[in-house]
């Protein structure tokens, strides 16, 4: 029996590609999990995932629907998004466990599953109604892993001619990862002191930061390379003499120090007001949305499924809002209600109203720098900071008032981890044709297996090495678990902070772009310049060819292969260090 060619081309959600989604979901998912915990970030898996994808099932199970391949990665890329989230705040309750054994207890599997599958699901349901304006609508957001995850699969699905520069950047990409993050022949990082300024500068060695470069463009990564410079070189050394005794033998353990522990608070600031003033923003166009899905229908899958008038935009809905405002209702009053869930109802109606905050932010800022330079853990630090500090002046303090500011952190870090993935995942569909209810749902289906399978992690690695040593430093989580310490006993730099939140109103004022600043000056040096060398190179394509590249241009392919090929040995590397 022959199958229909326009049926299989638009065959999309099948078992086969919920299994497989599901296995890399959760593959992703403890890979990152360790990756995150060792060094402090995790490795986006749409690319990867899309790779893998289209090697299983249009290369070895022989099955062509490109729409199958995209489900595949809509559904496996979750894992590292909610990993993320996860490791980024968890582990610091398993450290006050250790440190404090009479007063805190280490979390059970179950309290991690439902933490994950709560923030999990309400990033995707906040991501309904965001879909429109912000992956169809705003041309401005390029949502560049979004564009080579659609670069590959077309690849992919044109044929072995036009697939061979993304291969020949998977290769290059995975090469030069094997060098430097498994071989270690080469350092992947590089800092030096600029002596006379007491500032520092440095790149890193990174074929997917050059491809990130290459797909944001000129303008955003030259934005995020001025906040870089202005962090290292302008702030850095005015800190660095403000300081008592900060900059007497200066050298590059004294800038990492001045930066990690002062510049990168000014940073958080400028990304906590840049994210309000993009709310502001975006609220007429968000409300203006959401009533306008409203009133599409309150069933996708019902009516406009079974009335064949409707079936063209039924391959353009999105999930049914009803669905959404109830789901969103039901999982606030889950994470009050279910005591394995740390939080009162005040920590439930801040993860309401932060989730919604950064799910918007999150959405908007990888549309400008990728999933994988989302800087999640700068608005978990905002959460946090309100958060433990709304818990203290109510009067719940001391282990409680600790456990349920990291408990709210988690879970708005997780909404905010997964509603960037499935942006990035709704660009890609966006661009190939895929339906927008089939991959909301597929990203449900990849949280929930995602969550079933993150606490079996957390507790195999805590228990294998421990968070805090050599093996799983867990850096995010300590930052996070200083931020909650320094609040209850008054320790927080607010000036620097309010000192950022500063800044991002006056770039606002001169009309600057505030996202692409303030990352640069939260992010390690070397990502924000390996990223600016990106961006000249698409400028020298561009002129080269009398405008603007195309998204398909054979640069670009190569570009999303070097991303690809980074991230996949990056995961694997991962996996053999995690067994």
């Amino acid at each position: 029996m022959h199958t229909n060619p326009e049926v299989k081309a638009k065959r999309e959600l099948t078992p086969t590609a919920l299994i497989l989604g599901v296995i890399l979901a959760v593959v992703f998912g403890a890979a990152n999990a360790y990756l995150g915990l060792r060094v402090g970030l995790t490795v986006s898996a749409s690319v990867p995932a899309a790779v893998v994808s289209m090697a299983v099932l249009r290369f070895v199970l022989r099955r062509d629907s490109i729409l199958e391949n995209n489900m595949v990665q809509t559904i496996g890329s979750a894992g590292e998004s909610l990993a993320a989230g996860a490791i980024f705040t968890l582990p610091a309750i398993y450290l006050w466990a250790e440190e404090r054994p009479m007063d805190f207890s280490a979390p059970e599997m179950l309290s991690v599953t439902l933490i994950a599958l709560a923030g999990g699901l309400l990033g995707v349901l906040l991501m309904v109604p965001l879909r429109r304006p912000l992956i169809v609508e705003d041309k401005a957001l390029t949502y560049p892993e979004g564009v080579a995850c659609a670069d590959v699969l077309k690849a992919g699905e044109a044929g072995a001619k036009h697939a061979r520069n993304v291969f020949v950047g998977l290769g290059a990409g995975a090469a030069v990862k094997t060098v430097t993050g498994g071989l270690k022949w080469i350092p992947e990082n590089f800092l030096f002191p600029v002596h006379g300024t007491r500032g520092a500068l440095g790149f890193d060695i990174s074929p997917a930061l050059l491809g990130v470069g290459y797909i944001v463009g000129t303008k955003v990564s030259t934005l995020l390379f001025g906040g870089t410079l202005f962090g290292w070189l302008v702030l850095l050394p005015i800190l660095a003499v403000a300081i008592p005794g900060a900059g007497s033998a200066w050298d590059v353990q004294s800038a990492q120090h001045i930066w990690k522990h002062y510049v990168r608070y000014v940073g958080v600031g400028a990304i906590a007001m840049g994210g309000f003033i993009s709310l502001v923003r975006s609220l007429p166009v968000f409300l203006s949305a959401f009533r306008r899905s409203s009133v599409i229908g309150s069933s996708v899958i019902g009516d406009n499924i079974a009335d064949h008038r409707t079936l063209a935009d039924h391959r353009t809905l999105d999930l049914p809002m009803k669905a959404v405002v109830g789901g969103v209702a039901f999982l606030v009053l889950f994470i009050w209600l279910v005591p394995a869930i740390p939080v009162s109802f005040l920590g439930a109606v801040l993860i309401a109203l932060f989730g919604f905050f950064f799910a918007t932010v999150s959405a908007r800022m990888v549309g400008l720098v990728g999933s994988s330079n989302n800087p999640i853990s700068g608005m978990t630090i905002a959460t946090l900071v309100v958060a433990t500090l709304a818990l203290r002046e109510t009067g719940t303090t001391g282990a409680a008032g600790m456990v349920a500011a990291i408990a709210v952190g988690s879970v708005v870090c997780i909404v905010a981890a997964i509603a960037g993935d499935t942006a990035q995942d709704l660009k890609t569909g966006n661009i190939l044709g895929a339906t927008p209810w089939k991959q909301q749902t597929g990203e449900v289906i990849g949280v929930i297996a995602s969550s079933l399978a993150i606490g079996g992690v957390l507790i195999l690695l805590h228990r294998a090495w421990g968070f805090g040593s050599d093996a799983i430093s867990a850096p995010q989580a300590m930052m996070m678990k200083s931020i909650v310490e320094g609040i209850m006993g008054d320790g927080l730099p607010w000036g620097l902070i309010a000192g950022g939140a500063v800044f991002a109103v006056v770039l606002t004022i001169f009309r600057v772009p505030v996202m692409p600043v303030a990352i640069g000056m939260y992010l390690p040096v070397g990502l924000g310049v390996t990223m600016f060398v990106g961006g000249l190179l698409r400028w020298f394509v561009d002129w080269r060819r009398g405008g603007n590249a195309s998204g398909e241009d054979s640069v670009t392919l190569l570009s999303a292969g070097l991303i690809a090929g980074e991230g996949l040995c990056g995961i694997l590397l991962a996996i053999f260090a995690l067994f």
